[in-house]
């Protein structure tokens, strides 16, 4: 064969197989592509809201950089982003108000009542995150010691006023604060931890709502997730109040 008919031989070859290559591509199959998360991963999707699985604590937010911020001492006067992490130490002195800016500086917001209520019931809607009855021990909730009573006895009805309430020593009483999600069995399944007992959290109700209860009492004001206190305003805080955040699904 001459070089010419290799030439054009050579030529039909390439052709041939770049046809080949076409027919064997559907442009109508489907591309496969990676499916972003619901929610980020120290969050929980919970129908159509994404919660925090733990309750928050803070850093402090300094022009672009962030440091560290102790979690038993206030907010006040700070800016703050909420972060949450199992096994630390949640923030408490905080106001509703202070959680949140925590929250939106996280790219959050604070949770409603009801998406409270919805993570806290379960799929099961029972009273407590674990079940219908209370079960000691199941969350922070049973046998702690009032760290009131421990550091301010002696002030008598005193120690229920504003200074005492937020002295930065009460949460480090032992057997009072748990770090979070060490209560295993304090979940309605859904991967969200603490809901009751351990701090009251904060709720989007401006005019100053917590709902769960704390590691004192998560009976008084109703039970476990029914747990609701409104008698302080949004800028209220002690060494019980704390939060976690919520957004939406994406």
């Amino acid at each position: 064969m001459s070089v010419r008919g290799l030439a054009a031989t050579a030529a039909l070859a390439t052709v041939g197989a770049l046809v080949a290559l076409l027919a064997s591509s559907s442009v109508d199959a489907p591309v496969a592509y990676a499916r972003r998360p619901a929610c980020p991963a120290e969050m929980a999707q919970v129908g159509a809201f994404c919660m925090d699985r733990w309750e928050a604590y803070v850093v402090e937010v300094v022009g672009k950089k962030t440091r560290g911020h102790s979690p038993y001492v206030p907010v006040e006067g700070l800016t703050v982003r909420a972060i949450a992490r199992a096994r630390a130490v949640p923030q408490a002195y905080i106001s509703g108000a202070e959680a949140e800016g925590a929250c939106k500086q996280a790219g959050k917001r604070l949770c409603s009542e009801t998406e409270f209520e919805t993570a806290c019931m379960g799929a099961k809607k029972t009273a407590w995150p674990y079940g219908e009855t209370h079960v000691a021990g199941a969350c922070n909730d049973t046998g702690r010691k009032s760290p009131l009573d421990v550091l301010f006895a002696s002030l008598g009805p005193k120690r229920y006023e504003p200074e005492a309430m937020n002295d930065v020593r009460l949460n480090q009483v032992q057997g009072t604060l748990a770090r979070t999600g060490s209560h295993a069995r304090c979940t309605a399944g859904n991967g969200i931890y603490d809901l009751v007992g351990n701090l009251h959290e904060w709720t989007s109700d401006p005019s100053g709502t917590f709902r769960g209860g704390y590691y004192l009492d998560t009976h008084i004001n109703g039970e476990g997730c029914h747990y609701r206190t409104s008698a302080h305003h949004f800028r209220y805080h002690d060494y019980s109040t704390g939060f976690r955040c919520c957004r939406d699904a994406r």
